[in-house]
């Protein structure tokens, strides 16, 4: 480590997001011993899975896998926290090269010939800097060598927060929330891409992303999400 960074170091030390440990040199992102203890899903590449079957019936899907359990009430929702709300984009990008070297070996990236982030509105992303789900998937890219379209679906309303809503209403908030751009059939004709998102709760926003892809002749649409929240379409908690 150069003397600069010694500085910056002692000045502002890198923290872990979920325990507030400092975090030792070669430690990324979060603390060995968070990263251990990590609510792990375990769904890999698992055709079928239970996060898969969420949008059976609602989109075509190819594949689908979330890395962790969410729970507002666990020390890890200070790692979402952190990453939409501290300007934290380095974060983001640590966690998706962790979501890629988790998956690499199932197969899970075979066949994907682009990753797409669900966008923000740009009023949104203007305010907070980045979006995260970009950042997911540019450190997912940086392990897989996948590139990254964001330029092939926009967010044409800057609808409220999901965070307190009911099933219902996050259905309803993304009613219409994203559009395809008049190139993207071009662009995508043919190929694979894999929606990428940082929680997965209902699964609504990746949805109503998918739809608006659709219609777009031969695309495939696989998705991935960092976490998904443990309570499903039916508001039970997953067991």
């Amino acid at each position: 480590m150069s003397l600069w960074n010694d500085i910056i170091e002692l000045f502002f030390p890198r923290l872990c997001p979920v325990c507030g440990r400092k975090l030792l040199p070669d430690e990324a992102g979060i603390c060995t011993g968070c990263l251990l203890r990590l609510p792990y899903t375990g769904l890999g590449n698992t055709p079928g899975n239970a996060l898969e079957q969420c949008f059976w019936g609602l989109f075509p899907i190819e594949r689908a896998s979330t890395l962790f359990v969410y729970d507002k009430d666990s020390p890890y929702a200070r790692l979402l926290h952190a990453m939409k709300y501290h300007h934290q984009p380095r974060l983001c990008r640590e966690m998706g090269r962790l979501m890629a070297q988790t998956w690499k070996e199932s197969g899970f990236f075979d066949g994907i010939d682009c990753l797409v982030p669900v966008p923000l509105h740009p009023d949104r992303q203007r305010k907070r800097g980045y979006n995260q789900s970009e950042e997911l998937a540019r450190g997912l890219s940086q392990v897989t060598g996948i590139p990254v379209c964001t330029t092939a679906v926009v967010r044409v309303r800057n609808n409220l927060s999901q965070t307190h809503k009911s099933v219902f209403e996050r259905w309803s908030n993304t009613d219409a929330l994203f559009q395809a751009v008049p190139i993207a059939p071009t662009w995508l004709a043919n190929r694979h891409i894999l929606l990428v998102d940082d929680v997965t709760t209902t699964g609504a926003t990746l949805t109503a992303c998918a739809e608006a892809l659709q219609g777009i002749p031969g695309l495939r649409i696989s998705v991935a999400s960092l976490a998904w929240s443990n309570y499903n379409f039916f508001g039970n908690r997953l067991k």
